[in-house]
């Protein structure tokens, strides 16, 4: 999940202890927002400032519309913060891995909320450990 840290940051999340993720415009973001449950884990990328991602935040509320939305056709979800790397992950590391090159954080850069396989995960998770 993608948010530009002047707009809403790791540490906005943090503070509020719970965010709503809102705003998405784009079908196929919309569709990975709409496919995610309660508990399921997404980590949390700084856009266009810092490139990187920054830590792990876990979905507390699924399957609502979007309340920016007067259509109520776009979704939302509400998320927590769990976990912010020691370690973040940047863009450059993420795209110096040739297990990442068919990532969708990789192959569809402008997209707000992408998907990421199990192996993806595991591959991340450990490139933040250092």
């Amino acid at each position: 999940m993608k948010s530009e840290p002047f707009k809403y940051s790791w540490d906005h999340l943090v503070a509020e202890k719970e965010g709503t993720w809102d705003g998405v415009r784009n079908h196929l973001a919309k569709n990975n927002l709409a496919a995610m449950e309660v508990g399921d884990e997404a980590f949390f990328y700084h856009s266009r400032e810092g490139l990187e991602i920054v830590g792990i935040c876990e979905v507390s509320v699924a399957g609502i519309t979007d309340p920016t939305d007067e259509t109520g056709k776009w979704a939302a979800v509400k998320v927590k913060p769990k976990r912010k790397f020691e370690n973040p992950v940047t863009l450059k590391q993420i795209k110096a891995e040739p297990k990442l090159a068919d990532c969708e954080l990789v192959r569809l850069s402008r997209l707000s909320v992408a998907k990421i396989t199990p192996k993806e995960w595991e591959i991340i998770c450990k490139m933040a450990e250092g």
